[in-house]
């Protein structure tokens, strides 16, 4: 086998009759300061198909005379290596790549290639690769070479005495470095209602700190099985142990675009109305919602992310967030997206806590010690996370999500370790209002569960209101038995469904639109106009502030992946204008004050800028009249007070307080008396 495998180093040669492994063998020796020869399988199987069998049947006898060929071959011309150097076979590119769940008794022992995600990896630790046992009565060494998955294998006494003093002789042991991790199915390999299946992996030498959690990779190792240590029960533990591990790219490309596939999408991108088109194929068994739909699927496209030169990110991501009564169709919408999406992960708000959205400290069953495990926003990193009843999530859950939406990242200090994990993640949240059903007359702050500096982080927000309309209601109830019945042209989207579905991934990956001067002059006329338009009140105060930074942000993203959509790589005036008809559509409905006017304080604050200059006011007059009383201000004094100064009627001064008291800004020492606290 060994002269089988040198054989096949020496001779094998590419179409041009390059000598492919002497090549890398001496990059090894000066190039790439590494230990590992890549070979592909496809090689080994078209020069010598038995050694190739027999490598899949007994990787382990294969794999160290392969090792044993390099040494071979290193000590020969055109090497000449005198030094030790020891070089590790890795093979690829096998003929079957298994999922986890379908990893079995079938494989053991056998060299396997598994593609997954990886949701938790260990520290590196050292491993004894071979042990040296010292007599400690007469001095004798016994050698004995150890497998990482198994327990540590010791001489019960001494082969030369007899005696049973022996202790591990840690200079003379040769140690390699050892990581364990868990592989576990991709959320998108997964039919509905399976569980993902996983399988713990290890890492040796110079494979370890290759990969994080969250990444796709493919890995090839021998499926070896260990006791269950808790059971008397004769059941067996998996454990892959890893030859060769490659990383899958990290940009939405699991499908596969033949020449065919992308030939029909460049004839999709002609069509004069594929932004109709597109808008109109989410979704179709839902009726209406077109601005909604629109939204989503600029989403689904994403702006460009760009790293400045000081290394600053901008981010791509757009987050939208759907609010709105019951029975509107919001969780459909989300069900929809993700299946359509080539990677996304779907959760529920009410069946997610923090660790499971970012990322959970986990004691690791193999070493004991501390590792990460991927949540769900690290998992969909360069996909989309979709979370369903958003506002059920408690405040300490919430509270996470805030710095993977805006920094792209999820920040980790717990059990001693402290990490960032990326999670480049585009998310797309639906939330009901606080008391089932909107009020027109309540801004969005006051009726929904979230906090103002949550809110602000998302580009788009859409109420989806549900009002008694009898043209509407007709037009809904007639879709909706139609669809019951079963019409085809009903529920058939414009694009097929499975084109669609590439053309997202084929736009995501190789289009890259830039700003045109048009756009850019649009886009800043549009922030230049509204800024301007504001009328500036004579009292001092907080002013109403009609666009901020954030939304000027949110337009550029909007717009690149407007013309994402078209395939363009410029992006132009018309695709400007299609965010900012969006944007003004979303501020319209939810940040519009008492007057009537556009204030985005309503989103960063809670309150629109009027309201807070009216509560200022209303803390002041206490504070003066505090004095006045024994116990405080007088509610009396107070009102009237109020009513003088401008700040509203009876009824709204009360309102007021009534709010400053839930804040805890003021308190009732007694009742009728007010203090500021």
């Amino acid at each position: 086998m060994i002269s089988r495998f040198a054989k096949f180093l020496r001779e094998y040669v590419d179409d041009e009759g390059n000598e492919v492994y002497i090549n890398r063998l001496k990059d090894l020796l000066t190039v790439t300061p590494k230990r590992s020869l890549a070979i592909d399988w496809a090689h080994l199987n078209s020069f010598d198909p038995e050694l190739a069998e027999e490598l899949l049947n007994n990787p382990e006898e294969a794999i160290a005379s392969c090792e044993d060929a390099i040494q071979i071959i290193l000590r020969e011309p055109p090497l000449l290596v005198e030094r030790d150097f020891k070089v590790h076979a890795r093979f690829y590119n096998l003929p079957n790549t298994l999922l986890v769940k379908e990893l079995g008794s079938e494989h053991i022992n056998r060299l396997i290639q598994v593609e997954g995600i990886i949701t938790r990896v260990s520290e590196v630790k050292p491993f004894v690769e071979k042990a040296v046992f010292v007599c400690k009565d007469c001095g004798n060494e016994m050698t004995r070479l150890q497998r990482p998955y198994e327990n540590l294998v010791k001489p019960t006494k001494c082969d030369a005495c007899g005696s049973r003093n022996i202790e591990l002789d840690v200079e003379k042991s040769r140690f390699i470095n050892f990581q364990s991790f868990r592989l576990q199915d991709r959320p998108e390999s997964l039919k509905g209602g399976q569980m993902p299946r996983f399988v713990d992996a290890i890492l040796l030498d110079d494979l370890v700190d290759t990969a994080l959690p969250g990444d796709r990779v493919l890995v090839t190792g021998i499926l070896r099985v260990i006791l269950e240590k808790r059971e008397k029960m004769p059941i067996f533990k998996k454990v892959l142990e890893v030859n060769h591990i490659e990383q899958l790219s990290k940009e939405i490309e699991e499908l596969e675009i033949s020449p065919e596939d992308e030939q029909k999408i460049r004839e999709l991108a002609k069509r004069k109305d594929i932004v109709d088109a597109i808008v109109d194929s989410i979704a179709p068994a839902i009726w209406g919602h077109r601005i909604v739909k629109k939204g989503i699927a600029l989403a689904l496209f994403g702006g460009v992310q760009r790293v400045l030169p000081d290394g600053t990110k901008l981010r791509g991501e757009s987050h939208v967030l759907l609010v709105g009564d019951p029975g509107v169709a919001k969780s459909q919408l989300l069900r929809y997206v993700a299946n359509l999406a080539p990677r996304a992960i779907y959760t529920s708000g009410k069946s997610s806590s923090a660790a499971g959205l970012t990322a959970a400290a986990v004691r690791d069953e193999f070493t004991g010690s501390w590792v990460l495990e991927a949540g769900v926003l690290v998992l969909a990193d360069g996909g989309i996370a979709l979370i369903d009843e958003f506002d059920k999530m408690s405040d300490r859950d919430r509270s996470a999500i805030h710095e993977a939406l805006e920094q792209q990242s999820v920040s980790i200090s717990k059990a001693g370790i402290t990490a960032t994990l990326n999670a480049r993640t585009t998310v797309i949240a639906a939330a009901n209002p606080k008391f089932g059903r909107f009020n027109r007359h309540k801004s969005l702050p006051e009726q929904l569960d979230l906090p103002p500096t949550l809110l602000s982080r998302f580009d788009l927000i859409f109420l989806l209101l549900d009002e008694p309309d009898e043209k509407i209601d007709a037009s809904i109830a007639e879709h909706i038995l139609r669809v019951r019945r079963g019409e085809a042209e009903v529920v058939t989207p414009k694009i097929p469904y499975d084109l669609l579905k590439k053309y997202i991934a084929y736009a995501r990956k190789n289009v890259h639109p830039v700003l045109s001067r048009e756009a850019m002059e649009e886009i800043k006329r549009y922030y230049v106009k509204m800024r301007k338009g504001l009328k500036r009140s004579d009292d001092e105060g907080v002013q109403p502030i009609p666009i901020t930074a954030r939304q000027l942000e949110a337009l550029i993203r909007l717009s690149e992946a407007h013309a994402r959509m078209r395939l363009s790589e410029t992006v132009t005036r018309e695709d400007a204008r299609a965010a900012i008809e969006l944007i003004e559509a979303m501020m319209r409905t939810i940040a519009v004050d008492e007057e009537g006017n556009i204030d985005v304080s309503i989103l960063e604050v809670g309150k629109s800028s009027k309201k807070l200059n009216k509560i200022e006011k209303l803390v002041d007059i206490i504070k003066n009249l505090e004095s006045e009383g024994d116990y405080g201000a007088p509610a009396e004094k107070v009102i009237e007070a109020a009513k003088q100064a401008g700040v509203g009627s009876k009824r709204e001064v009360e309102k007021l307080i009534e709010e400053l008291k839930a804040d805890g800004r003021i308190y009732e020492p007694r009742a009728g008396f007010y203090r500021v606290l």
